[in-house]
């Protein structure tokens, strides 16, 4: 494997990590003391970050310091105003989240109040999976053991910059993870995402000015603060700038969470990282960025994980998951499977996604098991170019579509396949799949 800088796992390498004392001897708090103590402005964070080029690393990848200078001038607007972190990691094959509030949950916190910082926010609430549950109770100790330190609350380190942190618990619906939904479901109504604009910097949390961050985003913020903007900038590339945590799931020999520069290719990730696919297969294609993010067939495997490579194959970083598949896989089984799970997911409001999703969940499922007709796979992209891009409330429906399309682009001759011969190619002869309860 070879050898990159890293800084975000350093820390949660270290036994006992998780808590303050261990953490704090290692760096922790080191950023926010800095800050506080030198009587470093708001504006100046924003401007270091902005600088930096941190982009969000919840899959969207929008600049973070320009997201926090959109929160507005608190002398003309001075409405309450909240920081909301969206550790609702629920996108099929991420889980970089996770590590960090279980294994650092002090760099997190440091992260969280540095950014309330920024934006002038008094109250942070940290909105967690609720599947999540020894990562929750990290934190929430975590918070417990800050707060009795003087490092959240009142007068924070001495200082005149109050914040406190609450953790709310999800019910495990993926919805929430879309900022919208989760601001309904902290407010304690059912998680239906509203209609942009406005946006969450002018009407958020209670009608109030809300930024709403992603994890990882914050975990860097800290660092940035400490080592400056070119020190950020040294690492990656020119427009995606810093490390990344990358998780790999599937065929491959050393699944798991890896810190990585932007720019790395997809196959020095796959073949020096995770040591190659697994039991001598050949790559069959893979999902660089979780379920939603549009299936690449073996020949993008040169292709460097970072945001604009990955855009131009078609596909999208997403939350940087990378889910590798053999050449046994099926992949209209796969399909089927993720159609499976957008159909579950959705909320039902828009009815592009409502319907859209149950459709492409049946016409899968109808290829997969021996049912399909040649019509159907050409029924599935017209589908999915009525769903997408961009036409509902919230991008679960281009989630759904996304892929769909992509696996029809890249392996139509596979679903041709299962229509001729009536059955999946890949069973052996006399099998069947299982059927999935509610499957129709």
């Amino acid at each position: 494997m070879s050898n990159y800088p890293t800084y975000l796992l350093d820390r949660a390498k270290i036994t006992d990590a998780h808590t303050l004392a261990v953490a704090q001897k290692h760096g922790a708090y080191e950023a926010l003391r800095k800050v506080l103590k030198e009587g470093i402005s708001y504006a100046e964070v924003i401007r270091v970050v902005k600088d930096s080029g941190l982009r969000g690393r919840g899959g969207a990848g929008f600049s973070t310091g320009m997201k926090w200078s959109f929160m507005p001038d608190p002398v003309t607007d001075p409405r309450p105003r909240y920081l909301a972190i969206n550790a609702d990691e629920s996108e099929p094959g991420t889980c970089k989240d996770r590590v960090l509030m279980e294994q650092d949950p002090h760099g997190f916190l440091e992260g969280c109040l540095l950014s309330a910082y920024a934006i002038r926010a008094k109250v942070i609430y940290i909105y967690v999976r609720g599947e999540y549950r020894a990562p929750y109770n990290r934190v929430l100790a975590a918070i417990a053991q800050a707060r009795a330190a003087g490092l959240i609350g009142k007068k924070i380190l001495g200082s005149d910059f109050d914040c406190e942190v609450w953790m709310h618990k999800g019910a495990g619906a993926y919805i929430c993870g879309e900022e919208t939904g989760l601001m309904e479901s902290l407010e304690g109504k059912r998680g239906h995402p509203r209609p942009k604009p406005p946006f969450p910097a002018a009407f958020g949390l209670w009608g109030q000015p809300t930024t709403v961050n992603n994890v990882e985003t914050v975990f860097n913020a800290p660092f940035i603060v400490l080592r400056g903007a070119e020190w950020f900038k040294s690492m990656g590339t020119k427009t995606s700038t810093g490390n990344l945590l990358v998780g790999v799931s599937g065929h491959v020999n050393r699944p798991g969470v890896y810190e990585l520069p932007f720019g790395v290719s997809c196959r020095e990730i796959l073949e020096d990282v995770c040591g190659g696919v697994w039991k001598q297969r050949k790559l069959k294609g893979f999902l660089p960025g979780g379920s939603s993010t549009g299936v690449l067939t073996a020949a993008f495997i040169d292709t460097p994980m970072e945001h604009d490579a990955i855009k131009q194959t078609g596909s999208m970083l997403g939350t940087a998951a990378m889910i590798v598949m053999d050449e046994t896989a099926c992949m209209v089984r796969a399909h089927e499977i993720i159609a499976r799970f957008y159909e579950h997911e959705s909320c039902g409001q828009c009815s592009q996604c409502r319907e859209g999703t149950q459709w492409l969940h049946q016409i899968f499922h109808r290829i997969e098991h021996g049912k399909g007709r040649m019509e159907d796979i050409d029924m599935l992209v017209t589908l999915s170019r009525g769903m997408a891009p961009a036409k509902t409330i919230c991008a679960l429906s281009d989630a759904a579509a996304i892929p769909t399309l992509a696996a029809v682009q890249h392996f139509r001759g596979e679903f041709e396949d299962h229509v001729k011969q009536a059955c999946c190619p890949f069973l052996p002869a006399g099998t069947k799949r299982p059927v999935f309860a509610g499957a129709h």
